[in-house]
């Protein structure tokens, strides 16, 4: 059973810097994809940072030059370091890993497995 466990929430002032961290376990594979999104009251979830296994990123236009993701495939983590922070930064932030696997008789496998979620705060 695969689990995203989030660490890094919190409440910021405006201006200042929070980093999330995401252990994802429970596989013996690697994950293609791993990233990011947020929801915030009344809002659908959206995509804010992912990266894949190559090292590929994409960042929603609200946040580039202000968030970095990182990925550590041997250790099947990733970081997302939040800079400049915002108001409007403020959700709940959710880990998502993506994995494709084949199986027997090259069946394929599409899984999007999801942390619980942790909150972060940008507020005076």
């Amino acid at each position: 059973q695969v689990q995203l466990v989030e660490s890094g929430g919190g409440l910021v002032q405006p201006g200042g810097s929070l980093r999330l961290s995401c252990a994802a376990s429970g596989s013996i594979f690697g994950f293609n994809v791993m990233g990011w999104y947020r929801q915030a009251p009344g809002k659908e979830r959206e995509l804010v940072a992912d990266m894949s296994e190559g090292g590929n990123t994409n960042y929603a236009d609200s946040v580039k030059g202000r968030f970095t993701i990182s990925r550590d495939n041997a250790k099947n983590t990733v970081d997302l370091q939040m800079t400049s922070l915002k108001p409007e930064d403020t959700a709940v932030y959710y880990c998502k890993a993506y994995q494709r696997t084949i199986g027997l008789a090259g069946r394929i496998s599409d899984n999007n497995y999801w942390g619980q979620g942790t909150q972060v705060t940008v507020s005076s």
